[in-house]
């Protein structure tokens, strides 16, 4: 067993098992997907440590893979079945997207950065993820011309409201996310039925903001 193997194990073992993850689905994708590869070549030796990882290479484009223990948690209350649709948004490099396409029907990942969108395809390619389609979008439109989903991923946190993307859920859609509209930010769902939205907390949860879900700036007198 390889080193990144074994890391992987660990990963599942140390951090998401002990979280209250039990869908084994969740799991056997998170041991199945190899992290280690949507990570740049320097900091592939943090690729399982449980902290939001920065996968990108110009600071002026910051992006991240969130937490894995945040991210298993999320899925897991997201109840993704496997006929269903799902939008990852802000996908970064794709690691989230890799590890739902193991057991939803389709993906699609957004990410606003053309080159980290690039990044993203030729790594889920490489590892055989065929059911994942990667668009160039703004996190706050997420996918306006294909909906609608029956999961939303946020894979970050947001400032602001998603008004645009609740509206992209089918009725008795699930989006999931870090908000940090208040503190302390919140894992949170929200679920659509005929036409409302209602929204339920998970647990307390720390994520970088997605670029395009930040807060405007409060007017100072």
């Amino acid at each position: 067993m390889s080193a990144f193997a074994i890391a992987r194990q660990k990963m599942v073992d140390g951090q998401v098992r002990p979280s209250d993850v039990t869908d084994i689905r969740i799991i056997d994708a998170m041991l199945a997907v190899p992290r280690e590869a949507f990570v740049p070549e320097k900091s592939r030796a943090l690729a399982y440590l449980d902290l939001d990882l920065e996968v990108s290479e110009s600071a002026s484009a910051r992006r991240f893979l969130i937490k894995p223990v945040v991210l298993a948690k999320m899925l897991q209350a997201a109840e993704i079945r496997p006929s269903d649709r799902v939008l990852v948004v802000g996908c970064a490099s794709g690691y989230a997207a890799a590890v739902i396409a193991r057991f939803a029907a389709e993906v699609t990942a957004t990410e606003s950065d053309p080159a980290m969108a690039a990044k993203a395809r030729d790594i889920l390619a490489r590892i055989g993820a065929e059911n994942v389609t990667v668009r160039i979008a703004s996190a706050a439109d997420g996918d306006p011309a294909n909906p609608p989903y029956d999961v939303i991923v946020l894979n970050g946190a947001t400032e602001i409201v998603p008004e645009r993307l609740n509206r992209q859920l089918r009725d008795g859609g699930r989006l999931v996310g870090v908000f940090a509209m208040s503190q302390p930010p919140r894992a949170t769902i929200v679920t659509r039925s005929h036409g409302d939205f209602g929204h339920r907390t998970l647990f307390d949860a720390t994520a970088p903001v997605l670029p395009g879900m930040v807060r405007a700036p409060a007017f100072v007198f």
